[in-house]
Order: structure tokens, then C-alpha cells, then sequence
């Protein structure tokens, strides 16, 4: 291809001037909301960036519940943390002072870790 020339191409689709709405290919998980008593949470630790995050969960309350429970919960500890997709992530190994915490709020564990 010699400079100065345009390449045609021709993929098939077609420009017009309309507007349509596009769904979003996402399925919304719907969660149903339970009382502490009836949660089985398990413990899991990751390391990122070379830190350990410790991950509880999943938890089946709605997101204010959740996000208020993590302020306490980040606040007794003195850590940082966040809610997504059911489980609470917490900055640093926080697995033995985590458990009398969660289990004064009445929630459960599927096994003593």
C-alpha cells in the first residue's frame, strides 16, 4: 500500500441516526435477607499487593445492614475494609479477633476456625 492512499474497509454495519435501548447483559443476583442466626460464614485469606486481606462471608443482609455492621465491626478492630458481593474484606490477618465479634451479633460459622 502506497502512501496517499485510503483503505476501504467494509465490516457490515450500518450508521443511522436512532436510538435504542440496550439491555444490560448482567443478571441482577437477587438476595434474600436473613436473620444473623441463620447465616453459616466461613473465613478465607488472600494476599494482595503482598497484604493479607481477610475475607467472612457471604453475608444475606441488604447493603445499609451490611455496610453499618462493617463501620462497627471496622471501627472495634481499627482497620480498614469493605462490602462486595456478600462478603466483607478486612486489611491484615484479623481471623481470632473477628469471631467473638461476629458471634456476639449472633451470627454463625459453618465451622470454629
Amino acid at each position: 500500500m502506497s502512501r496517499g492512499k485510503k483503505l476501504d474497509l467494509f465490516i457490515g454495519a450500518e450508521i443511522d441516526d436512532t436510538w435504542r435501548v440496550v439491555s444490560s447483559s448482567k443478571k441482577s443476583k437477587t438476595v434474600d435477607i436473613l436473620e444473623p442466626k441463620k447465616h453459616n460464614l466461613h473465613f478465607a485469606k488472600e494476599k494482595r499487593r503482598g497484604k493479607t486481606v481477610t475475607l467472612v462471608g457471604e453475608f444475606f443482609l441488604s447493603k445499609e445492614d451490611a455496610v453499618s455492621t462493617l463501620k462497627i465491626l471496622k471501627k472495634k478492630l481499627g482497620c480498614g475494609g469493605s462490602y462486595k458481593e456478600g462478603y466483607m474484606e478486612f486489611q491484615g490477618e484479623l481471623k481470632e479477633k473477628l469471631y467473638p465479634l461476629l458471634t456476639e451479633r449472633d451470627f454463625r460459622f459453618k465451622n470454629r476456625h
